[in-house]
Order: structure tokens, then sequence, then C-alpha cells
């Protein structure tokens, strides 16, 4: 990897793409009352989040997290300029997310032979065309597809991911009509120079404003590698309110980057994103509060325990 110039300029600008909802609550044992997950996606678009992911078309019978994503969907307000995601991991799925007005389709594939064969019984180029009919669908009612490579810097099963399976996979995501392509590091092992050397394979393939980092902090990385694609020019990120959802494949550990610790990074760096800090930690503060617990925001809890003593 050749060194970037030490006067790149950083983004202005940082779209940030809240996962909480569906990402974060879906890794949550304890059940979430429906009007809980449609009151926290309001608290965010009033914070100033202009893209959620708000909840997935699974069967309840291996997610019963989500068995609510009509009534969550039919209960969130609609402000303009607000983009709404949902999973849809099948056809089935698919039309629950048409029936609900979703704006944007979330489509799904590992970089892991490992990974792809262990969580859903089938080959990388398999589980690719299963999605090929969905993200033929919804291109055709005009909704956006977004696709997420998951294990793009590491699998808990086979340990290294090549760059070369990461690439071939993304090429594979775009040729069935993915318009944007997000780069997981589903179990957060990634570090900052094997992440710009991911994303720059990535960025000769998928247009800079159509390609998104989302990193798991189980090792304490996350914030490091946003700031490593933040040198390279990337400005999308997904993250998740008050660190919702830990990480299955490590005990115990951390999961999504909390949205407040980015936007915390991004603020101190001059870079816009159109987010209240505040209104989002309040955000964080209702839904811990509703699981019965503290954030595992650094930020949120931080500026919480500020607040008290003043």
């Amino acid at each position: 990897m050749s060194p970037m110039p030490l006067n790149t300029p950083l983004p202005t600008h940082v779209t940030l793409v809240d996962v909480g909802p569906r990402d974060g609550l879906q890794n949550e044992a304890q059940p979430v009352a429906a009007a809980d997950k449609v009151a926290l996606v309001h608290r965010l678009q009033d914070a100033g989040l202009r893209e959620i992911e708000v909840t997935s078309y699974v069967s309840p019978k291996w997610v019963p997290q989500m068995a609510d994503a009509a009534e969550v969907m039919a209960g969130i307000r609609r402000p303009a300029g607000v983009r709404h995601s949902v999973l849809t991991p099948n056809m089935k799925g698919f039309e629950g997310a048409l029936a609900a007005r979703a704006d944007e389709v979330v489509i799904f594939a590992a970089a892991s032979e490992a990974f792809s064969q262990r969580n859903i019984n089938c080959s990388i180029a398999e589980s690719i065309e299963r999605f090929r009919p969905v993200a033929e669908a919804a291109r055709a009612h005009g909704m956006k597809v977004r696709a997420a490579v998951s294990c793009a810097l590491g699998c808990p099963y086979q340990g290294e991911v090549p760059i070369a399976a990461v690439d071939d996979v993304v090429q594979r995501l775009l040729d069935i009509g993915s318009d944007h392509i997000g780069i997981a590091d589903t179990i957060g092992v990634g570090t900052a120079q094997r992440v710009q050397r991911v994303m720059e394979a990535a960025m000769k393939r998928v247009p800079l404003a159509e390609l998104s980092g989302h990193f798991h902090d189980t090792y304490g990385q996350a914030l490091t590698n946003i700031y490593a694609c933040l040198e390279l020019g990337i400005h999308t990120f997904d993250a998740s309110v008050a660190g919702l959802g830990g990480c299955p494949y490590a005990k115990g550990a951390t999961g999504n980057v909390a949205t407040e610790d980015v936007v915390y990074l991004l603020h101190g760096l001059g870079i816009a994103t159109g987010i209240d800090l505040d209104k989002l930690v309040d955000a964080a503060a209702f839904i811990s509060g509703a699981l019965g617990r503290k954030p595992v925001s650094r930020v949120a809890n931080a500026l919480l325990a500020k607040r008290q003593n003043t």
C-alpha cells in the first residue's frame, strides 16, 4: 500500500447510518417493545440522523426480536429527507419491505466461505444469487439496494480473509444490481492498515459516494479504522446508537461502534454530520433505559455523568 500523502484533506461532511434499531437490537436477547423501537427511530430522527436501518423482515422463528417489523414500520414518522432501510434476506422479506414502503433494502454476503456455509448452509456464490431477484424487484420499485460484505476483515471460523475474496464479493454484489457497498468488519479484528488495503481495492470498483464502512469495536479498533477510512476520503459509515448489539462471536465483547463515539470524533475533526450530539445521547439513554443498563458508548456515559454533576 502506498502511503497516504500527509496533506490529503479529510471529508468535510460524513453521513452516518444508524443501524441500532435493526442490527443493534437484533442481537439483544430480551424482547424490546415495538413502541420503544418506534420511539428510538423518532429520537434518532430528531437528533439529525437521515439514514436509519429500522428493522428486518426475517422469519420470527429465527429472529423473534424482529417479529414486529410491520408494526414498527407502520408506526414511524416519515419526515422528508430521511431514508428508512430494512434487511430483506429473501423475496418474502422484500414483499414485507414493499408493503411497508421502505426506502431501501439491505442485502448481505460474506467474504468468507466458511462463514457462509456455517451460517446459511450455502456457498458465497449461491447466497448472492439468492439475492438477485430481491435486488431486481427493489430497483423495479424505485428502492435503493444497499449490500453489506460481512467478515471482510476476518472470519471467526477461517481466520484471515484474503482481499481478493472481498474484491470478488464486491463485484458479484454490483453485478446483481447493488447500488451501495458496505465493507463490514463483523468481528472487529481489523486494524488501520489492513482496513485501508481492503477499502482501496473496493474503491476501484465502487464510487466513493456509494462505499461505506461498518466497524465493530471488539478489539477497540473501530474509531481508528474509521479515521483510516477518512484518510482515503470515505465519508459514509454505519454506527449504532448506545453501541447496541454485542459481537455474537466473542462472548461479552462490544459489537457495533457507538454512534455517539463516532460523532464526537468527527465533530472534533471539524467534520459536519448534521447530528445534535446531546439529542443523540438522549436517544442512547432512552433505549439503554428500556434495556435496563447503561449505554456501551463511552461518550454517552461521559456526557450523562457530566450532566449529573452540573
